[in-house]
């Protein structure tokens, strides 16, 4: 039981590494590209980071228990994905209160990641789901 967790968990990490850093690589280029001029609320390097902690605490609570033996992890999923959208609002929470006129392009550039971030979670947990059953 541990060594599966653990050894899941360390591949999730180095896909999420990797994942995370191809994203943001992407996210930086068409950003120079295309909004060279405008300057941003939230360092984009802060969104990534809070993504990445995000999507790898919610799959390592999963992982956990789903090692402990408890097949039915969707309650679980669901609560967490709850959770991760709430700590977004808190996260945006400066910006939405700020006196910045249009806040549109600051928060698309928060809830593209933070949508790619959950189809990669969801792929996850799925590929490693099916292979248990």
């Amino acid at each position: 039981m541990a060594q599966s967790f653990k050894s899941r968990q360390i591949a999730f990490l180095i896909q999420n590494v990797c994942f995370t850093l191809i994203l943001f690589g992407v996210h930086t280029y068409l950003l120079s590209h295309f909004a060279e001029d405008r300057t941003f609320f939230f360092p984009i390097w802060q969104i990534y980071v809070f993504h990445f902690i995000i999507t790898t605490a919610l799959y390592s609570v999963i992982n956990y228990k789903y090692s402990k033996g408890k097949t039915d992890i969707f309650n679980t999923f669901m609560l967490s994905t709850f959770l991760k959208m709430v700590l977004a609002v808190l996260f945006l929470l400066p910006l939405l209160l700020s006196d910045i006129e249009n806040k549109q392009p600051d928060v698309f550039n928060f809830f593209i990641p933070y949508f790619l971030y959950l189809f990669f979670e969801v792929f996850s947990l799925t590929k490693f789901l099916n292979k248990q059953a």
